[in-house]
């Protein structure tokens, strides 16, 4: 009981500090607590401004660039399934913002999903590995990976150039390449 009398009269006290004057707050915290930082808003390194990233973009317009964008890969994906003769066993899906396109065995399966709560569009490359790619409104809007300012579209040229002759990812819809 004396134990439970202690630690009420302790959150008492602390009370009574918290609501106690500016000054007298000031003078208790400098002489014994050390001073700490609370960081509300962190910034990473970017050569993108935020006022033209995907996180001031509302949510309707999000939603129609990204499925323009995983609409058009989709197409442009087929098309260039279609036209190749060297890829066995090669597919093609699109389903709930969920692009799936498996070029075979000996290639490896791309997976581009939109993330809607961050305002994203992740890569999963069987080359590249995992990025994650974020909105940018200038030039039509187009999307770049923040860690080394790639757009989406160039890295798919630059991979699927190398098992695939002829490709061109320009002519998909919101494409930097």
């Amino acid at each position: 009981m004396f134990r439970n009398v202690l630690r009420t009269s302790r959150c008492l006290a602390v009370r009574r500090i918290n609501i106690a004057t500016p000054i007298f707050k000031r003078s208790i915290l400098q002489s014994s607590v050390k001073p700490f930082c609370v960081c509300t808003n962190r910034d990473f390194s970017s050569n993108i401004s935020n006022a033209d990233s995907s996180n001031q973009v509302e949510q309707a317009v999000f939603e129609d660039i990204c499925n323009e964008t995983l609409e058009s890969l989709c197409e442009y994906f087929e098309e260039i399934i279609d036209r190749t003769n060297n890829l066995k066993g090669a597919d093609v899906t699109f389903s709930d913002g969920v692009l799936t396109v498996n070029l075979g065995t000996s290639h490896g399966t791309y997976v581009i999903n939109r993330q809607t709560p961050n305002k994203q569009i992740w890569l999963s490359s069987p080359v590249s590995g995992p990025k994650r790619y974020d909105l940018v409104l200038n030039n039509g809007g187009y999307w770049i990976y923040k860690h080394d300012g790639v757009p989406l579209h160039r890295l798919l040229q630059e991979e699927i150039s190398k098992i695939i002759d002829n490709v061109d990812f320009n002519s998909c819809n919101h494409s930097l390449v």
